[in-house]
């Protein structure tokens, strides 16, 4: 993690310099909003640059190529062009192009998620004999094909890109899905933070609040630790606390 000299913002041209060229011979590169921050706000950079660390560089739950590919196919799916260190960290890992490759796929056919659910609700009675669902997994199944690509992996990047999307639908299927595969709930939880840090924290709070409904209706097999996480009361904001509802018209 990169620290600051001082607390205090730079008072002079030749201080902003110092400390932009030590930002980036600490981090081996250098984004705007790196220098903006540690030009205006000193303590904001040293904060975040924390929590990009723990997210993104220490070893937590996932393994170093499976976390980058659910890097890669949030990316991908976000279209976030300056995202290129994942890209090195992914190879840097012995990740292959073609299991790359898929990941865009991947980030690609999460566009279209959409047609699912209206598929199912509008015209499954012109499907009788498929489920809504299947032929949604099927395409993901003629995305990767054979390319050995780990069960869990599918599921928590896939997981974690829809979070991001707000692709309710299938970020449901996908949480349960990343149970199907073996998949621990902390690599999932490590999965979802990447949303958090991408697409915001009202993004993260979505979908945490979806993984602990899915825990409450039994439709996943939490462990006790997340079961207390889920059956914990009075989790509903600002609004709950204060006893006030929206009214719907």
């Amino acid at each position: 993690m990169n620290q600051s000299h001082s607390t205090l913002p730079p008072a002079t041209r030749r201080e902003v310099e110092e400390r932009l060229k030590s930002l980036r011979a600490a981090r081996g590169y250098l984004l705007p909003h790196h220098g903006l921050l540690a030009v205006a706000t000193p303590d904001l950079l040293d904060a975040y640059d924390a929590t990009y660390s723990t997210l993104t560089l220490e070893r937590n739950h996932l393994g170093e190529q499976t976390k980058e590919f659910v890097w890669l196919t949030i990316l991908g799916a976000t279209r976030v062009s300056v995202g290129t260190h994942h890209i090195r960290r992914w190879r840097d890992s012995g990740g292959s192009d073609a299991k790359f490759e898929a990941a865009l796929k991947l980030a690609a056919y999460a566009q279209g998620v959409s047609v699912f659910p209206f598929i199912q609700k509008h015209w499954s009675a012109h499907l009788p004999r498929r489920d809504t669902v299947q032929i949604y997994r099927d395409g993901i199944n003629g995305v990767v094909g054979d390319m050995g690509i780990p069960t869990s992996w599918l599921e928590l990047a896939l997981a974690s890109t829809h979070a991001c999307l707000q692709q309710w639908w299938a970020f449901e299927i996908h949480v349960a899905g990343a149970y199907s595969a073996g998949a621990s709930e902390g690599e999932l939880a490590e999965a979802l933070t990447f949303a958090m840090f991408h697409a915001g924290a009202p993004c993260f709070v979505n979908a945490c609040d979806k993984w602990r409904r899915l825990i409450l209706a039994g439709d996943v097999p939490a462990t006790e630790p997340y079961r207390a996480w889920a059956e914990m009361p009075g989790q509903g904001g600002y609004d709950e606390a204060a006893g006030l509802t929206v009214q719907s018209s």
